[in-house]
Parts: structure tokens; sequence; C-alpha cells
């Protein structure tokens, strides 16, 4: 089989914008609050890639994040989710 690759001309703006998130966006995203952000990355469950007075995070990172957060939801609180 043969793999062809679509070879595009990389928009670092485009990429920050669509696949780099802030903590109010991580916090939108994943449904929780700033408290709970704040206990996630203390305890090394969420990792920022760059802490320089805003903390950033990418999207995919944080997207693996929200689907074991639901998981977790429906496993200890599934009267929730009926």
């Amino acid at each position: 089989m043969t793999d062809y690759y679509i070879m595009e001309k990389f928009d670092p703006k485009k990429f920050v914008m669509d696949e780099v998130l802030t903590s109010t966006e991580c916090i939108e995203l994943l449904g929780i609050t700033r408290g709970r952000l704040s206990s996630l990355i203390r305890n090394n469950k969420i990792v920022p890639i760059k802490k320089a007075g805003v903390q950033l995070y990418l999207k995919q990172d944080m997207l693996k994040k929200k689907a074991e957060l639901e998981r977790l939801r429906i496993k200890y609180h599934p009267w929730e989710h009926e």
C-alpha cells in the first residue's frame, strides 16, 4: 500500500490558535473549576507546555484528560449519568 502525504505550509499562528489552550479555555473544555485545575497541575496530572505569566496547554492533552475525567465521573458518580 502506498501512503500519500499532503505537504502544506506550516502556519504557526493557526497552530497556536487551534491547538494551544489557556487555563481559562482548559477549565471550560474540562468542565472543572479553577481550583480543580490548580490541584491537577500541583499533582502533575496536567502539565503546562509553557509557564511564563500565562500557562499554556496542548489541546490534544486536554482532550485526553477530558475523556479520562468523564470515565471517572461515570465510574464514581453513575447516578449523575442515568
